[in-house]
């Protein structure tokens, strides 16, 4: 017989360390995140990075933690912390503005951290409404936007330093929204992953930073008040890039039981 004997196993679970470093600084700024949502994360991480997009970005906003403070932490890196400004309610399936005060200031300026034709924005919307509401981006004049409508007046408007008419026949304002631009002369933006070409008609860079639920204009803010699940910033990518972007997000959004 042998006695006074314990068998006791730890298993650490190993993490990417870009993930882990997010999960790091969540902590530290006083947030915390379940294992479901590290581990979407992670995947998250390890995809972006198998499909060769994850260089492409600058930020990335996982909207994971219910808090302010873990949802502003960006997953690219230590840089571009957002700044949750106004009223905001934070929940597991993301974060919703109250559509008069409320913001996310993301700290990347338009014409310093941007490149004039190879940039993107990104917003997963998880609310169906139609209304004059910036769901992401900033503008320093009417032919010098960079932004996101995802549906206003039936019309999806991506912007990347310019201005332009917009994709009529808005089916919803569901989903992942990309403004796209890799040239002089087009934005390719997308609504899951369905590609929308338009011709560009101006070109020019703002100072403005970006703002996440309005916008960042001298003069108007147009707050949201739709519920948001995903926000990115960086270069343009290509329709490739783009596809599988979209690709990893969804899985992503679907392993937190919040796509839509």
């Amino acid at each position: 017989m042998i006695t006074g004997y314990s068998n006791t196993i730890s298993v650490t679970t190993l993490f990417d360390t870009d993930a882990q470093a997010f999960f790091d600084r969540v902590t530290t700024a006083g947030g915390s995140l379940s294992n479901t949502e590290k581990t979407a994360v992670n995947q998250l991480v390890i995809d972006m990075k198998s499909y060769s997009i994850w260089s492409k970005m600058k930020a990335i906003y996982p909207m994971v933690g219910a808090s302010s403070a873990a949802c502003a932490q960006n997953l690219k890196s230590s840089s571009f912390t957002g700044n949750f400004s106004g009223g905001w309610t934070y929940a597991s399936t993301g974060i919703t503005g109250n559509g008069t005060t409320g913001y996310m200031d993301t700290g990347l300026s338009d014409n310093v951290n941007l490149s004039l034709n190879s940039a993107h924005l990104s917003i997963y919307s998880r609310t169906n409404s139609d209304g004059l509401m910036c769901d992401i981006g900033c503008n320093t004049a009417s032919s010098n936007e960079t932004n996101i409508y995802a549906k206003y007046l039936n019309t999806f408007y991506p912007r990347i330093h310019n201005d332009n008419a917009g994709v009529s026949n808005s089916v919803n304002s569901l989903g992942l929204f990309i403004s796209n631009r890799v040239n002089s002369s087009e934005i390719r933006a997308s609504q899951n992953g369905n590609l929308k070409i338009i011709t560009n008609t101006s070109n020019n860079t703002g100072s403005n930073n970006v703002l996440v639920g309005a916008l960042n204009a001298s003069n108007v803010r147009y707050f949201s008040n739709r519920q948001y699940a995903f926000a990115s910033i960086g270069d343009g990518l290509t329709d490739t890039e783009a596809s599988n972007f979209y690709t990893a997000v969804n899985a992503f959004q679907v392993s937190l039981s919040r796509n839509v």
